[in-house]
């Protein structure tokens, strides 16, 4: 028979290193030619930060994103990034890059506002012109700023680095602040199960997360997604054989274990909270990790409520499914003589 059921899971997940220091830095140089090249140590392994620090750095100096060229990763020439772990890479290598390009922006404001006739916090840089916040009729494009940086002598260039506030943790009581922010989400998803079989199908999961301030919206849409169907693998498909023998892993390889196909990913419908004033860049926090987290319990819920069983070990195979229902009817049968 086939039951239906939804669950509920919610949390609360802490932004980078945990009590430590855990610095990124970048540097930046605005090119004669309007272009801007952009480095910071920070890999991206798929989650889009090299996309993301773009996207900083042409919004902090006004530039089109096609006009950043961006190297990562690259321990000759880039600074330190620190690992990509911990959900921490836009928090704190974007942090790194604001700054960075904070400080080419002020040389570059310095000489644009000479030549506008004011002062260089009454201009903003925005869609490769520069203007007078009072008076957008007064511009001046980046190919003239950077002509007159030359006549000048001058060179906007940038180094900058983040390291969140923390303190490390009091070893009697585990007190102290162990990360700077906060990420917060919860996620609601419905299952069909099949108390003969034990089958279970993920129909519709709705995940709503707290991103501070949203930099790339696909792509955060995209890592909740992603998070999604990888937390569905955890609870109904991957489990890690190992040999009691030898502690080798019996299953290394995909046909044996068993991940989740683009077959198996239910409907999935990503909310973006936005919560402004984090210390993130413009706001935004990490999403990589949370964005996995609530999915589990909530997978986990909606079969005990589908069943009105419990489950207290992952993952949750047919198996364990068909065996606890009959453990439930033998418990429900005995019970009623």
């Amino acid at each position: 028979m086939k039951k239906r059921g939804k669950g509920i899971g919610s949390m609360w997940y802490g932004i980078g290193n945990t009590g430590l220091p855990n610095p990124a830095a970048a540097f930046v140089e605005v090119l004669g030619d309007g272009t801007a090249n952009l480095m910071f140590g920070a890999a991206d392994i798929g989650q889009g930060s090299g996309t993301t620090m773009a996207q900083i750095a042409a919004e902090v100096l006004g530039m089109s994103y096609e006009k950043i060229r961006v190297t990562w990763g690259d321990t000759r020439v880039t600074p330190d990034g620190g690992a990509t772990s911990a959900s921490r890479q836009t928090l704190i290598t974007g942090n790194a890059v604001l700054r960075a390009c904070d400080q080419a922006k002020a040389t570059l404001a310095e000489v644009a506002a000479a030549y506008l006739g004011c002062m260089p916090e009454e201009l903003r840089f925005s869609q490769n012109t520069v203007a007078k916040i009072a008076d957008q009729s007064v511009t001046m494009t980046y190919q003239t700023l950077m002509a007159e940086m030359k006549t000048a002598g001058k060179m906007a260039v940038g180094a900058g680095y983040y390291n969140p506030t923390t303190t490390t943790l009091d070893p009697g009581d585990m007190s102290g602040i162990p990360y700077e922010v906060y990420s917060y989400a919860t996620t609601i998803c419905e299952v069909e199960v099949d108390s003969e079989t034990g089958e279970v199908d993920v129909l519709k999961v709705v995940s709503a997360h707290d991103v501070g301030q949203t930099i790339n919206k696909s792509m955060v849409e995209g890592q909740i997604e992603g998070g999604v169907v990888m937390g569905q693998g955890f609870v109904l498909m991957e489990e890690i054989e190992v040999s009691e023998k030898d502690g080798s892993i019996k299953n290394p390889i995909f046909s044996k274990y068993i991940i989740p196909s683009n077959m198996d990913v239910p409907e999935i419908y990503p909310i973006l909270v936005e919560s402004k004033g984090g210390p993130g860049p413009f706001g935004a926090k990490g999403v990589g990790e949370p964005a996995l987290i609530p999915i589990i319990p909530a997978i986990v819920a909606a079969i005990e409520d589908a069943l009105d069983v419990q489950f207290t070990k992952l993952p949750v195979f047919p198996k364990d499914i068909v065996a606890a229902v009959k453990e439930k009817e033998a418990q429900e049968k005995s019970g009623s003589h």
